[in-house]
């Protein structure tokens, strides 16, 4: 009998243009032998060139979205992305109290277009009622920088905010260093915690010169969060993960007129 893929949950907002939140998602788990299930939290209208609109789910029905797929399918591990208000924030946090998956956060403050995604007054419940909940944040520098309340422009500078943060809320930190000054781009995994105590692992690679970034955030959570379902170690996860969306951007198809999607579809291999 063939083994059971692993069981993937992701709460996030739906992108009406496929390029990020939960259809991103999706398209991430399958690709990397999951089984995707999902609870949404906000309906958006948007596409490459920005956000439309947004109309938030309630927070009781994100919480019954949830406990529909756990109470029956069972999970593995969960990946939480867009969370548009405080009640959606402090609903996901009740239904998950009893859950004890990783869980990998990605704290969608700001869409690739530079809308916002969420109320600045969930940011407090966010940081309060999910973060210590989480295995894994995974933060782009303006998100830390929101989050610590002080800029970050080099790659120096986001290590020591990954370290803080993760110190405060007791989770490892992934910070995303695509928006730094540096001329390569430089991830930090910090992990407060890890069998080998407190470590940072640094991930650099070459810019891609391309506009067709939209979705990378979601893709990059829902990957890490796929591998540690299959029972990868969160290094090796965030590594491959980091592969998968590198190999996405490289095939990405060109659609749109602005920050156009990643090419999920096309990655055969996560060297």
């Amino acid at each position: 009998m063939a083994k059971k893929p692993p069981r993937i949950l992701s709460i996030a907002g739906s992108d009406s243009s496929g390029g990020a939140g939960i259809q991103a998602d999706i398209k991430t788990i399958a690709m990397l032998g999951g089984y995707a299930m999902t609870a949404i939290t906000s309906v958006t209208a948007q596409n490459s060139v920005g956000v439309q609109a947004i109309a938030p789910m309630s927070g009781s029905v994100v919480a019954q979205q949830i406990a529909s797929c756990i109470d029956d399918i069972g999970v593995d591990a969960i990946k939480i992305g867009m969370l548009h208000d405080a009640e959606i924030i402090a609903a996901v946090a009740e239904a998950l109290e009893d859950v004890s998956v990783p869980i990998v956060l990605d704290p969608v403050m700001i869409s690739t277009s530079g809308s916002a995604l969420i109320d600045p007054k969930a940011i407090a419940a966010l940081r309060d009622m999910l973060f210590p909940r989480a295995a894994l944040i995974t933060p782009n520098v303006p998100e830390l920088s929101h989050l610590l309340e002080r800029s970050l422009g080099t790659s120096l500078e986001m290590a020591e905010g990954a370290e803080e943060l993760a110190n405060k809320c007791g989770a490892a930190v992934l910070a995303k260093g695509g928006h730094t000054e540096d001329a390569r781009i430089v991830d930090v995994l910090y992990a407060p915690d890890s069998a080998l105590g407190a470590r940072a692992v640094q991930f650099e690679h070459a810019r891609i010169d391309t506009p067709h970034t939209h979705g990378t955030g979601c893709t990059l959570s829902s990957a890490i969060a796929t591998l540690l379902g299959h029972g990868q170690p969160l290094e090796h996860a965030v590594r491959l993960a980091r592969n998968f969306v590198l190999r996405a951007i490289e095939e990405a198809p060109g659609f749109g007129a602005g920050n156009g999607p990643l090419g999920h579809h096309a990655v055969r291999s996560l060297n």
